[in-house]
């Protein structure tokens, strides 16, 4: 019987240590992926909500619950992606982890508090965050579903 608990006990802790690689409300399909630069082009090009799966490397990941990311964009500045009824992914997750997230491209105006709560977020400093006093207008990203693109760059 003590040997059945132990493999019992074993078991779960394998099961436990064993982190996943997809999150989410959809599964994604990276065979359908674009880049982001293939993302921004076709956002600029029409204004219109867009339904798409990119690959890209993480620039940032929320610190206080993983809640969104940053990946980036061709002109250096950040991309960023919230998800979709605010599922998560592990805080601790890499940078330059290589990423696809399915999800929807649109265009929005994203508010001072809302910039200051992302800022925070990321742990700026209160001085950063206290320069952040107009809304900037640019492309959002709202994630439902995130994979790993390999085995290897998992968040652990």
């Amino acid at each position: 019987m003590q040997k059945i608990c132990w493999i019992f006990i074993a078991l779960c802790l394998t099961s436990c240590a064993t982190s996943k690689s997809e999150y989410g409300l959809v599964k994604v399909n990276e065979n359908e992926a674009i880049s982001v630069a293939d993302l921004v082009l076709r956002m600029d090009q029409n204004k219109v909500p867009s339904i798409a799966t990119i690959k890209a490397p993480l620039s940032a990941v929320c610190q206080n619950a993983g809640c969104w990311v940053q990946v980036p964009k061709p002109d250096g500045k950040p991309l960023m992606v919230r998800f979709k009824n605010h599922f998560t992914i592990p805080p601790s997750t890499p940078i330059g982890t290589e990423v696809y997230i399915h999800g929807r491209a649109y265009w929005d105006t994203v508010s001072v508090k809302a910039l200051r709560h992302f800022a925070e977020d990321a742990g700026k400093s209160t001085e950063e965050i206290n320069k952040i006093t107009q809304p900037e207008f640019k492309l959002n990203f709202e994630g439902d579903g995130i994979k790993w693109a390999s085995e290897k760059s998992k968040g652990k």
